[in-house]
């Protein structure tokens, strides 16, 4: 039998190509017992780091082994990520991911790790002349309290502008760029869902960690004598944090 496509345009649909944000997750260990405790520590004190954001677990990094697929999404979905496919794996793991409604996604470049990256080396560069704090934009979310150890702000989708000290065990984090017009003693945290052109600026840097779009330092590292417990700002140039100095 023949089947005709051609004749009137459907009324009720039409199917497109679509391009859409993903969020790709590297897989590398099929023991989700492990890899619930990892997430705990990363994101659980974290509940709106994700917004039901689409996901495709990316197995290239795994190897051959047994997945259980449908724990596996039901652990994701904790997080606020709906795994839609998976990609990368053997002909078993993806066929297991099929039988459970996950789809075969295209091979692809994986996308920036949203949870961290090797530490890189930090390098310095001559400060800027006349280089000033620039204006937090007009969505940003203003802090006007010290924030206390244990203490933890999230700026989802925008900048965060702190107006006090950032006491040791505090965290901050923002999808944009951190302000802070005090000083910094805790964790600063920008670019957090992958934003590389997103910076860290201070009056005062004395840091426990920084970290911009995954790319992080801590105190394990001292912090150059130009900048330590001065006025500066962290941004990211090729893969690396590259602090400098803010001169009025």
């Amino acid at each position: 039998m023949t089947v005709s496509l051609a004749g009137r345009a459907p009324a009720t649909f039409e199917i497109k190509s679509a391009t859409l944000p993903l969020v790709a997750m590297l897989l590398k260990s099929n023991d989700l017992d492990l890899l619930a405790q990892e997430l705990r520590e990363r994101f659980g004190d974290i509940p709106e780091f994700f917004d039901n954001d689409p996901l495709v677990v990316d197995l290239t990094p795994l190897g051959d082994g047994e997945i259980d697929f449908r724990a596996l999404a039901k652990l994701l979905r904790t997080y606020r990520v709906v795994p839609i496919a998976v990609r990368g794996g053997s002909q078993a793991q993806m066929a297991a991911a099929l039988e459970v409604g996950l789809a075969a996604a295209p091979e692809a470049a994986p996308s920036p790790d949203l949870s961290q990256r090797a530490r890189p080396e930090v390098r310095e560069q001559p400060a800027p002349a006349a280089a000033q704090l620039p204006p937090a934009a007009a969505s940003a979310l203003v802090i006007d309290k010290p924030l206390r150890s244990g203490q933890q702000v999230y700026a989802r989708g925008r900048d965060v502008v702190v107006l006090a000290m950032v006491n040791a065990g505090a965290e901050v984090i923002a999808d944009g760029h951190v302000h802070v017009y005090a000083p910094l003693r805790g964790k600063a945290i920008a670019g957090a869902r992958g934003d590389g052109t997103a910076r860290i600026l201070t009056l005062c840097l004395e840091p426990e960690l920084v970290s911009i779009a995954g790319v992080y330092r801590t105190t394990e590292q001292p912090l150059p004598a130009t900048v330590r417990g001065k006025p500066a700002q962290i941004r990211l140039v090729d893969d690396k944090l590259v602090m400098e100095p803010l001169n009025s």
